[in-house]
C-alpha cells in the first residue's frame, strides 16, 4: 500500500520538528511527498534558515512560509502584522494557495488547545487549518488560489494525559503549564523511534532555540534515553471533515500510521 502524501502545517520553526517530525520523516522515507507551511517568521531571518535545514533533515521539501509575526516575537517578521492579529479570510486564503498546489492526501497541524503549551499562535494556526482544509476543496472559494482539492484527512497533534507522565516533570521545571487530551480521544498512536534520530537532528537544528533553553535546547540536554522516551511516539486525533463520505475514526481507535 502506497504512503499518502502529507502537508504540515504549523504555527513556528520548530514545531514541526517537535509535533510531526516522526511521522513527516516516515511518510518521506516510504516516498511520499511530504512539505510543512510555518505561519510565521519572515524568509530573511536566522530561523528560516534554520527551518530549511531541519526540513531537508526530515525530507520535507522546500520552506513554506506565511511570513506573519510570531505572537511574542514583534522582529520575527519586520512590517508583517502578528498572526492573530492579520484579517483570518486573508490567512485562510493563504493557506488555501499552499493546499491547492502541495494537493496533500493528509494535512497535519496543531490540536485546538494548541500543543502542550496552548501558545495563542498554535491555537490560531489550528483554527486557520481546519477553515482552510474545508475552502480548499470549494470550487467558488479563492478559485484565484488554484483548482479545487482538498485533503481526505485532517489529524490534529496532540498529547494524551498519559504522556504527561514523562513530559510533565520537564513542563514543570521549566514553569510551563501543560495541556492534553484524555487518552481515548487519541486516533492514531504512531511509534516513531525508527526515525528519532533524523526527528532529534531536525529538532537541534533549529539552533536559536536551542541556545534560548526552549524546547529544543530542553533536548539537547537530555541523554539519549530520555529523548527516546519524551520524543519516540507521535499522537494525533483525526478531525472529523463535514462531508458525508469522510468520517472521523471511532473515538478510541489507536492505529500505528496516519491513513486517509
Amino acid at each position: 500500500m502506497s504512503v499518502p502524501n502529507l502537508l504540515g502545517v504549523f504555527a513556528h520553526p520548530d514545531d514541526e520538528s517537535l509535533s510531526a517530525g516522526g511521522v513527516l520523516a516516515r511518510h518521506a522515507a516510504a516516498g511520499a511527498r511530504t512539505a510543512v507551511v510555518t505561519a510565521t517568521w519572515a524568509a530573511d531571518t536566522p530561523r528560516a534558515g534554520e527551518l530549511a535545514e531541519a526540513l531537508r533533515i526530515l525530507g520535507a521539501g522546500r520552506s513554506r512560509l506565511l511570513g506573519y509575526a510570531d505572537d511574542r516575537v514583534p522582529r520575527s517578521a519586520p512590517g508583517r502584522v502578528r498572526f492573530r492579529d492579520a484579517p483570518l479570510d486573508e490567512a485562510v486564503r493563504q493557506l488555501v494557495a499552499s493546499l491547492r498546489e502541495f494537493r496533500p492526501e493528509i494535512a497535519v497541524t496543531h490540536d485546538a488547545y494548541g500543543g502542550l503549551t496552548g501558545h495563542p499562535d498554535h491555537v490560531h494556526t489550528h483554527r486557520v487549518t481546519v477553515l482552510a482544509v474545508e475552502a480548499a476543496g470549494l470550487e467558488r472559494l479563492y478559485p484565484e488560489a488554484g483548482a479545487p482539492w482538498r485533503p481526505s484527512a485532517l489529524y490534529l497533534a496532540t498529547h494524551p494525559h498519559s504522556a504527561l507522565r514523562v513530559w510533565g516533570g520537564h513542563l514543570a521545571a521549566a514553569g510551563k503549564s501543560s495541556h492534553s487530551v484524555p487518552d481515548e480521544r487519541i486516533s492514531a498512536t504512531v511509534d516513531v523511534r525508527p526515525w528519532l534520530e533524523r526527528k532529534i537532528a531536525a529538532l537541534l537544528a533549529h539552533r536559536t532555540e536551542v541556545a534560548r533553553g526552549a524546547a529544543p535546547g530542553l533536548v539537547a540536554g537530555l541523554a539519549e534515553s530520555e529523548r527516546a522516551r519524551l520524543l519516540g511516539t507521535e499522537w494525533f486525533i483525526r478531525h472529523s471533515l463535514h462531508s458525508p463520505t469522510l468520517s472521523a475514526l471511532p473515538t478510541g481507535t489507536v492505529h500505528t500510521e496516519l491513513t486517509v
